[in-house]
């Protein structure tokens, strides 16, 4: 894992403007690490902050070598691909970087730490992070993250990358500032690189993954007020298992909602439609208390993802999300958290 003193390079060629760059993208906007340069060929000498909205002044280059210029140690591969496999082309780039003395974060499927020929050229100090990896000693779950007296907040959405991540980091700070004692526990490869703890989910055998976030959650929970908890996947989208072993596992006391401002099918999955927003309140609800079996937990508020409107247009769809589901709306990247963070601590005291 990394350390304080790592100088990253992202490896995000055609992630920047691109729908597979949200790993790289969350770690420029939240992570305390020292991001040296970006790599991607279609956006080189360009100004990062007016091309992704992010206020970090952090120079884009086209490769591996002119990323080496500012001096970086660790290399993190910031693509987040459909099916997590390593493409050819990039074979080269993770070598160079390697060769150079750099050590790797990887975050996709294809495990870089078997690979012979890239372990034959570590040298002392340097090493493969494959953050993608089954935890050593897990057991299923037991429900027993119900006793604990800290809140538990889960973000769910309506469909894959809408900004669960994102939500749960805002809320995160937002819970800080408010002196509370917060964790953010992430439960993805992206979340990790940023955070540090948590557990790459979607690499955990089904049997033991809500023994997972089980453990997880109670790890974190002794001296917490407030747990938020990263969300995965959609209980709308045909590919995904991700959202009730998070559930089970975590046994939330609230959650929030997260979905794109206008979108009405799943992006990868066009023929699944995803229904009205009260409908899929009801559905969270649902299946969370699981007809009474768990403790029920309400959908608090909304998260709306609304980068890809103006400002004008956001407050809109904001204020149309909270006309259609009586909840409180905001866009937590863009307007802060504060009023969804309101909404929990409201609820828990009604």
């Amino acid at each position: 894992m990394m350390s304080p003193g790592d100088r990253v390079a992202i490896l995000l060629h055609d992630g920047v403007l691109g729908a597979q760059g949200k790993t790289g993208l969350a770690m420029l906007r939240y992570s305390d690490a020292a991001i040296v340069a970006v790599i991607d060929r279609a956006t080189a000498g360009q100004p990062l902050p007016e091309l992704t909205n992010i206020p970090r002044q952090v120079p884009i280059v086209d490769s591996v070598a002119a990323a080496l210029l500012y001096k970086p140690t660790v290399l993190v591969i910031g693509i987040a691909l459909l099916g997590g496999i390593l493409p050819a082309d990039w074979q080269d780039d993770v070598q160079q970087a390697i060769a150079s003395g750099l050590s790797i974060v990887n975050g996709l499927h294809t495990p870089l730490n078997r690979d012979p020929a890239l372990q034959a050229l570590l040298k002392p100090g340097q090493w493969i992070w494959d953050v993608r990896q089954e935890p050593p000693g897990l057991t299923v779950g037991t429900g027993q993250a119900r006793q604990l007296s800290c809140l538990r907040v889960l973000t769910v959405g309506t469909d894959m990358s809408v900004g669960k991540m994102s939500t749960s980091l805002e809320l995160h700070r937002a819970s800080l500032k408010r002196g509370l004692r917060s964790a953010f526990l992430a439960s993805g490869q992206a979340g990790m690189m940023i955070a540090g703890p948590g557990i790459p989910l979607d690499a955990i055998r089904v049997d033991f993954a809500a023994g997972a976030v089980e453990q997880l959650v109670l790890q974190a929970s002794g001296d917490r007020d407030i747990l938020h908890l990263e969300g995965q996947g959609s209980l709308l989208h045909p590919a995904s298992t991700a959202t009730l072993p998070l559930m089970r596992g975590s046994q939330p006391t609230h959650l929030v909602l997260v979905h794109r401002a206008g979108q009405t099918h799943s992006r990868n999955a066009p023929a699944f439609k995803i229904p009205p927003l009260p409908d899929v309140v009801q559905l969270y609800e649902a299946v969370v208390a699981a007809a009474g079996a768990f403790t029920p937990a309400r959908v608090a508020a909304i998260a709306l993802n609304t980068a890809h409107l103006d400002e004008h247009e956001a407050r809109q769809a904001i204020d149309q999300v909270q006309q259609d589901t009586h909840l409180p709306c905001t866009d937590p990247v863009r307007l802060g958290a504060q009023p969804l963070l309101d909404a929990i601590v409201d609820q828990r005291q009604v």
